[in-house]
């Protein structure tokens, strides 16, 4: 008997793209299979909790497959701290299992909220990039499902190419069943921050380049409205793990105890247009002279210093029914500076309003498609406005693409197949073994139809 089926309308977690898709939610690795062999839909693609923000885990042709049923923790050693779990299982659930037990992830984004398949088919980055790489640096093995109903385990010595092919690889390989990842060892369950104001992007650019080795941690809130004199102004954010012997008195009888937060939400969506130029240069100003010139040592919980927005949960809301559209370029550090200028012109002379507008050096580039180069990259939430909105990142892509860069695949929703080619020159060699694996396309997606990835199906 087929696994059952319905039609919904469903998006993402920029709530743009909408589409009408065929989901599945197996409840058995024989039911993946099963839908494999099942000829009445053209292709599948894998989805998580919804948390990248275009068109990657939507598949308006073929079939959306839910993995939140496969989510079970399969295996831990407490002495390489290797945790081996099914792909379906979310990071939050993982942090809630470890930290008490003095273990964090290695690599993580900006939401908990993601699952460790998600991770891996996005090849995650976190605020440790620069010195500690991609999530794919700390997978130990995966198992994936791939067109021809085989299970293989794949690593960085077995079936090396699809695991490079993989990471990053927007789930167009297969579906990842298992993931073998080893976490870091930690005393406490808090991090020790440096807060620094920048007055401009050189000063920025300048103390990123010349200190952030120094930190595990290291990200910059960026002002994009800034402009003249102010242009690139940034609030530096470094830090790392707290050890015991620095962790103040009053935390040392539970210092791996895990923050209890009363859980806000967005109960409705707001009208579009909250989040506009006004409210957004409101925001920067308020939040730039907040913090003071410099403060060291601040003892923050990690969940406030990792995942700040989730403790509003639907907070997509804000934006609007419309949704919002995450921008994100990574500049190569020999053009990053000419070029961020004129993209924080461009965005400022325009009015784009983003106040979730974020600064990171980056190091070496993991897979194939992974998005990371050395560089900075920028990520900006953008309310989706209509037409000239449209042009203006366009022309935007234009300059990344001159500067060497690339977009974030993770997060893109409207990218031109014309770019794809310049922005990942290692395209060619994924394209080779995508077909060896998936010969007659059985994996795709929205995404991939969209950039020109794959064939068509």
């Amino acid at each position: 008997m087929s696994l059952a089926q319905r039609t919904v309308r469903l998006t993402s977690w920029g709530r743009f793209p909408v589409a009408t898709v065929k989901v599945a939610r197996p409840a058995r690795q024989g039911d993946l299979v099963g839908l494999l062999g099942d000829d009445t839909h053209p292709s599948l693609i894998g989805r998580g909790y919804g948390r990248s923000y275009g068109d990657a885990a939507l598949n308006t042709p073929g079939i959306v497959v839910e993995q939140v049923h496969f989510d079970r923790l399969l295996a831990f050693d407490e002495t390489t701290g290797v945790l081996v779990a099914e792909a379906g299982l979310r990071l939050k659930d993982i942090l809630e299992v470890f930290v008490p037990r003095g273990w964090f992830l290695p690599v993580t984004p900006g939401t908990k909220y993601v699952s460790l398949g998600g991770a891996l088919a996005c090849d995650i980055h976190g605020k440790n990039h620069h010195g500690d790489g991609s999530f794919s640096s700390h997978v130990e093995w995966f198992d994936l499902l791939t067109a021809d109903g085989q299970v293989r385990r794949c690593s960085k010595t077995e079936q090396s190419e699809l695991f490079w092919a993989t990471a990053g690889g927007m789930g167009l390989t297969g579906i990842i069943l298992t993931v073998a990842l080893k976490l870091r060892r930690i005393e406490t369950a808090y991090v020790s921050v440096d807060y620094r104001r920048t007055r401009d992007l050189d000063e920025t650019l300048e103390r990123c380049d010349a200190e952030d080795h120094r930190y595990r941690y290291a990200v910059c809130w960026i002002d994009c409205l800034a402009r003249g004199k102010h242009l690139g102004r940034s609030v530096l954010m470094r830090g790392d793990h707290l050890p015991l012997a620095d962790l103040p008195a009053r935390y040392r009888t539970q210092p791996l105890r895990l923050p209890r937060k009363p859980e806000v939400t967005v109960p409705f969506s707001f009208p579009n247009g909250v989040i506009n130029a006004w409210t957004v240069r409101a925001f920067n100003t308020v939040f730039y002279h907040k913090h003071p010139k410099a403060t060291s040592g601040v003892v923050v919980d990690f969940d406030s210093y990792f995942y700040p927005l989730d403790a509003v949960l639907e907070w997509n809301r804000v934006y609007g029914r419309r949704g919002f559209i995450q921008y994100q370029p990574v500049i190569p550090l020999e053009t990053s500076r000419a070029t961020l200028v004129r993209l924080l012109e461009e965005l400022s002379r325009a009015g784009i309003a983003s106040f979730l507008a974020v600064l990171k050096r980056f190091g070496p580039q993991e897979g194939l498609l992974s998005f990371p180069m050395p560089g900075y990259t920028l990520a900006l939430d953008i309310p989706v406005s209509g037409d000239a909105m449209f042009a203006l990142l366009d022309k935007l892509d234009v300059l990344v693409v001159q500067a060497g860069g690339r977009i974030y695949l993770g997060k893109d929703a409207r990218l031109k197949p014309q770019h794809l080619e310049a922005m990942y020159p290692q395209l060619p060699v994924w394209r080779r073994i995508k077909q060896a694996v998936d010969p007659e396309g059985r994996f795709s997606s929205d995404l991939a139809r969209r950039v020109g990835l794959t064939a068509p199906d």
